[in-house]
């Protein structure tokens, strides 16, 4: 069986966010790109499966829509161990452009397991992984937190109110895969940097296809007001307050 692990180029979640040409566009200019955290996890749970001989997973490749400036990252799931890479060669300028696009390439080369972390740190849609199934007409599981392979049969905890739901799926499928599914992300070896340099990135032109959104604008989020401190001896105070600004009771 063969896994594809979407992935994502997002900023270090340390990065100050800046905004430049009138707030229409973000401005990155030092910013640190990493790949997206719950791809990262989907990465490492996917190499996992495969370092299992039992398992059947003969190749994991990871897949991204963007341009060139993401290549380093790419590179870097690579490192981390993934067999090799396909990069679709667009602007990702909606969930919906990227899901299409993912979901030509996987009709051109099907893959068995596809794993979507469950949103980007960016934009924090959670759409991309629902969308591509559709788009391929196979079915998706949510809030995945744990996925293994059982005599020939992938078994699947969800998270779910009160509890875990366990199933089996027929492949092929997409998981939309959250925290749990592994402890750390794998770190890259020297080893695996040195592998990556000769690992292919297949380069992939987009389809026709328009995205669904546009951006107009952005807009900082307002700063916080000071904290206002109340005498415990004026519980009368913070209740006025809690009413009449909070709006709470």
């Amino acid at each position: 069986m063969k896994i594809l692990v979407c992935i994502s180029n997002v900023p270090d979640t340390t990065t100050k966010v800046k905004f430049a040409d009138n707030f229409t566009k973000l401005d990155t200019a030092g910013i640190q790109w990493v790949i997206n955290p719950w791809d990262e996890l989907s990465l490492t749970r996917a190499l996992e499966l495969k370092d299992d001989p039992a398992s059947g997973i003969t190749q994991v490749t990871v897949a991204h829509v963007g341009l060139c400036g993401s290549d380093p990252t790419i590179r870097k799931a690579l490192a981390i161990g993934a067999d090799d890479a396909i990069r679709v060669n667009a602007d990702p300028a909606d969930a919906y452009f990227v899901a299409a696009q993912l979901a030509e390439v996987i009709k051109a080369n099907p893959y068995d397991i596809i794993l979507c972390g469950i949103e980007s740190s960016d934009f924090n849609g959670s759409t991309v992984g629902g969308m591509l199934a559709e788009f391929l007409g196979i079915p998706s599981v949510s809030a995945v937190s744990s996925i293994k392979i059982e005599n020939g049969a992938v078994v699947i905890n969800r998270e779910i109110d009160g509890g875990k739901e366990v199933l089996t799926v027929p492949v092929p499928f997409v998981a939309v895969v959250q925290k749990g599914i592994a402890k750390e992300p794998r770190i890259a070896a020297m080893r695996g940097i040195m592998m990556a340099r000769t690992k292919p990135i297949k380069l992939v032109e987009p389809a026709a296809i328009a995205a669904m959104t546009e951006v107009v604008m952005f807009e900082m989020p307002k700063p916080h007001a000071a904290c206002k401190f109340i005498d415990p001896e004026q519980p009368k105070q913070l209740v006025e307050l809690l009413q009449n600004e909070a709006k709470l009771i």
